[in-house]
């Protein structure tokens, strides 16, 4: 489970990263390439940091802090998601976008619950 934890904060650092350094390519992968805005490339910056500061803090953390790390990074990924299948009803954004980036923060979430759930002593 630890090196699958270790690979999702990889990918939140290379995804962040790729955000702050070229956010109207993020805007492109994520399928609304027709809506890239000023405001909006400012909003994916903002999405970079983020996912950065989640995907170090959590490797550069010893286990202790690891296990706290994998909670917020559950919370942040769990409202992500709500976040996404809230626009894919309403369709205010491209539905096959927002499904895919729902789809992917729910995996992160699914596994951040995996991992929570092991680390709950055993009954």
């Amino acid at each position: 489970m630890e090196r699958a934890l270790e690979t999702l904060a990889g990918g939140r650092v290379v995804w962040g990263a790729l955000a702050l350094a070229a956010p109207g390519l993020n805007v492109k992968l994520a399928g609304i390439g027709d809506r890239d805005t000023p405001e909006l490339r400012y909003m994916i910056r903002i999405f970079g940091s983020r996912a950065v500061a989640l995907g170090l803090g959590y490797l550069l953390s010893d286990p202790a802090a690891r296990r706290r790390w994998r909670r917020l990074c559950l919370m942040v990924d769990v409202f992500d998601t709500a976040a996404g299948v809230a626009h894919v009803i309403r369709g205010d954004v491209p539905r096959g976008a927002a499904a895919g980036l729902a789809a992917i923060t729910g995996g992160y979430a699914a596994v951040g619950a995996l991992a929570l759930k092991a680390d709950a002593p055993s009954s």
